[in-house]
């Protein structure tokens, strides 16, 4: 392959995504792939002779561009999913042609790395002490890395050391959740053999926030039981429905029990730009551990989340290990980003999040994060007002959760038609919205991360609910 082979190339692969991001609004948001086109990709068989670039863009064109997610539309109001920035996206291209290792030594992706991980601090007002944090493949890691951090903490308090010994003999940490705390923080729990028997989930209010005095008879109990009390998940809005802790007492709390406040911030945590909801946020600075995801609300393209620590030494305590070919002095006082986290080879993220950052500015960032709790709000509005949906919380950030209440069904009815109503919806095309349980209620979840979102779609989102569920009643 020459130099202009690769150009051509490159100038087609830039035509072909343009096209592709212009043309999203006006088709469907999501259909099912048929059958012929999934077994083309599932049954595509090992190549035994190369093609030329042309024909795989080609392939590319005809093959996998025509059957997205559906996230790229401004019509998508499901899971925690965000467009990708055109900043990240051009972005993802330059960091993938120097395809460098960012674990650690003197090239431009680890100073940079350490630069967004001190922006991404800065927009959500968490403090940073240099090497304080570090970029992840998205919060489930994030959250991996954070955790470990509080329970060798807590260990070594016990008079324990857990890197060497394990958890034998170390009596069970608890840690402390809620009913709607993420499910990467069980899985944490259990991959750094804590035990999912051993995370207490404590009573939330009718806010759906943590009941700070329900957290401390739950620490009670277990300190006299002979428990070990370690580590408290708060949240910077729920997955469910966007409900941010009140993270003060919360603090105040862990402070006085010598627990690990840990914020999962993942979609959440960025509302803080928003001066209309950043007071629900007071507090999360005092956390010993937040982390959160980039890739959502930023719409850094995948994969990207971020662990941020306030005791750098912590994080390094757990996790550095460095054998003699990888010494480098060059790394500095800081050392390799390896020795804050599981992975050794690890890719060059930052350049998309720098770019992604970058484009927009804070101030810009702030406008998107604005605009999408604005119309999460205003679809909360016209939830309320519709005689056929009823909203089932307060709109804290840019989820509405709410359900259609069809006349004369009882909440087995209702739970029965709300729980078919997304997959309705969604292969219908218009727009693509999500459901989720709330305590005992199926419900449905619009999640708005899109600025380009306008209230005619949230109208349209409505009208298809309703249109869907008229057609599963009869």
């Amino acid at each position: 392959m020459t130099t202009e082979d690769f150009r051509s190339a490159a100038h087609a692969t830039a035509d072909l995504v343009s096209d592709y991001l212009a043309a999203l609004p006006a088709r469907p948001v999501w259909q099912p792939m048929d059958d012929t086109a999934r077994r083309a990709l599932l049954d595509a068989p090992l190549p035994a002779e190369g093609r030329p670039l042309g024909e795989l863009l080609a392939a590319i064109e005809r093959d996998v561009l025509p059957h997205p997610m559906g996230n790229g539309n401004p019509r998508f109001f499901g899971w925690v999913n965000s467009a990708p920035a055109p900043a990240g996206v051009l972005a993802t291209l330059a960091a993938a042609a120097m395809n460098p290792s960012s674990a650690g030594g003197d090239h431009a992706d680890v100073h940079l790395e350490r630069a967004v991980v001190r922006w991404i601090a800065e927009l959500v007002g968490f403090p940073h002490p240099a090497g304080g944090g570090l970029l992840t493949s998205g919060t489930s890691m994030a959250t991996i890395v954070c955790l470990a951090a509080a329970r060798n903490r807590a260990a070594r308090r016990a008079g324990h050391d857990l890197r060497e010994d394990g958890l034998a003999g170390l009596p069970p940490l608890v840690g402390y959740v809620t009913g709607e705390t993420h499910s990467c923080v069980r899985k944490a729990a259990e991959l750094l053999g804590l035990g999912s028997r051993h995370l207490r989930t404590v009573t939330t209010g009718p806010d759906g926030r943590l009941d700070p005095a329900e957290l401390r008879a739950a620490v009670e109990r277990d300190r006299a039981a002979g428990l070990l009390p370690f580590l408290v998940v708060a949240s910077a809005g729920t997955v469910g429905t966007g409900a941010v802790d009140a993270f003060d007492p919360i603090a105040d709390l862990c402070e006085e029990q010598g627990l690990w406040l840990h914020v999962d911030g993942a979609y959440g945590a960025f509302g803080r730009l928003d001066p209309a909801i950043a007071h629900r946020y007071a507090g999360l600075e005092r956390a010993d551990s937040l982390a959160l995801d980039p890739h959502k609300w930023l719409g850094v393209p995948v994969d990207c989340g971020c662990a941020l620590v306030r005791d750098t030494d912590e994080l390094r305590g757990t996790f550095s290990l460095v054998p003699s070919y990888l010494r480098d002095e060059a790394a500095g006082a800081l050392g390799w980003f390896s020795e804050y986290g599981t992975e050794q080879t690890r890719p060059f993220r930052a350049l998309k999040v720098w770019a992604t950052i970058a484009h927009r500015g804070r101030t810009g960032l702030a406008q998107d994060i604005a605009q999408c709790t604005a119309l999460a709000r205003r679809l909360g509005e016209l939830v309320k007002a519709d005689d056929e949906l009823e909203l089932l919380a307060e709109v804290q950030t840019s989820i509405v959760a709410f359900r259609h209440r069809a006349v004369g069904l009882d909440e087995t009815g209702l739970n029965a038609l709300n729980r078919e109503l997304p997959v309705v919806v969604q292969r219908r095309g218009r727009v693509f919205v999500t459901g989720a349980r709330l305590g005992e209620q199926e419900m449905l979840r619009a999640c708005l991360l899109n600025a380009a979102t306008t209230e005619q779609d949230l109208h349209l989102l409505l009208a298809e609910v309703k249109t869907a569920a008229r057609a599963l009643l009869s």
